[in-house]
């Protein structure tokens, strides 16, 4: 079952995602993390650190997975 992140934006970026969900702790831990094809968006392997994420998609890394909600108001 993925863990819900909520953004309140129209999108966030995937580095920025990763940082949010507290997967890393850097910007350079998550662009070596995408750029080495650890990353998975909607169940395709990722090596874009800017690819915009927006509400529905889901990021898949190692164990963790993650679906993307927009805000409720």
């Amino acid at each position: 079952m993925p863990e819900t992140i909520e953004i309140s934006t129209e999108f966030i970026r995937l580095d920025a995602l990763l940082k949010f969900a507290a997967v890393v702790g850097t910007g350079g831990e998550a662009k070596t993390l995408i750029q080495d094809g650890e990353v998975k968006v909607n169940g395709e392997p990722c090596a874009m650190r800017t690819k915009k994420i927006r509400p529905g998609d889901t990021v898949e890394i190692a164990d963790q997975n993650f679906l993307v909600s927009g805000a409720t108001r």
